[in-house]
């Protein structure tokens, strides 16, 4: 939505798309979606985290089953 392209958080497991972490960030007035590729569960907890420590901008995580 920002037009800077797709952002991906890329961890230290297997190569594979395992979830999709969905923002909303109410300062910029922008929403995004950022893949996560070879997260392990804790990689994922840093990402989510991340993506909601502000009361401005949050996001959900969606795993792939």
């Amino acid at each position: 939505m920002d037009g800077a392209g797709i952002d991906v958080w890329v961890g230290s497991g297997e190569t594979k798309i395992d979830a999709i972490m969905v923002t909303v960030d109410l300062m910029k007035r922008d929403s995004e979606i950022k893949i996560l590729i070879g997260c392990t569960e804790e990689e994922k907890e840093i990402v989510y985290k991340t993506h909601n420590e502000t009361e401005f901008m949050k996001g959900i995580l969606i795993r792939r089953k």
